[in-house]
């Protein structure tokens, strides 16, 4: 085993992808994914805290950029204005390079219901976060949920269409599906 190559994390995503694609998730273990990453399972271990991390570790800095994106909204902003922002913010995330992961990581989850069920927890908990922001900034319930998850909304059909499509915009399918969110709300 080679001692030492940059890049631990990211050859530990890469190999965890392949394996999983190749295999299925239930089939591969964390010693599976250190050897094609070309490190111990211990090495996996200080990046990971399980095999499932791999695909959701980038939960946390997805919520941090649309709790900021809403935070950083202009001051008496609707409440879908500051989550229109939080989204835009979301989007800087989804540049072109990493649309092949991103449709590989949802493949994945898409076949495992472990997964999904994991994949619904983490955008529970983002919905919440985005609530609370939405409560800071002086909007009452029950209208902070109702527009955090209308923008949870739009995010995944977004992301649907993103990692379905072909080269279409990130940011450019938010905006639209906010569009789209506004005029439902009109036609009532």
């Amino acid at each position: 085993m080679v001692r030492w190559e940059p890049d631990a994390e990211g050859r530990l995503r890469v190999a965890a992808l392949e394996l999983y694609t190749e295999r299925g998730f239930e089939q591969t273990t964390v010693a599976d994914i250190a050897e094609r990453a070309g490190v111990t399972a211990r090495t996996f271990f200080r990046y990971f805290a399980d095999k499932r991390e791999v695909l959701f570790a980038g939960s946390s800095v997805l919520q941090d950029l649309m709790v900021t994106g809403l935070k950083d909204a202009p001051a008496g902003a609707s409440p879908l204005t500051a989550i229109a922002a939080a989204l835009d913010a979301a989007a800087t995330m989804f540049g072109p390079e990493r649309r092949t992961f991103s449709r590989q990581r949802h493949a994945v989850i898409t076949a495992n219901a472990e997964l999904r069920e994991r994949e619904l927890i983490k955008m529970e908990s983002l919905g919440a976060a985005l609530a609370a922001g939405l409560r800071r900034r002086g909007v009452p319930d029950p209208r902070a949920g109702l527009a955090a998850q209308a923008g949870l909304a739009v995010f995944h059909v977004g992301f649907q269409n993103w990692v379905a499509g072909g080269d279409e915009d990130f940011a450019d399918l938010m905006r639209a599906g906010m569009a789209d969110l506004r005029g439902l709300a009109a036609e009532a």
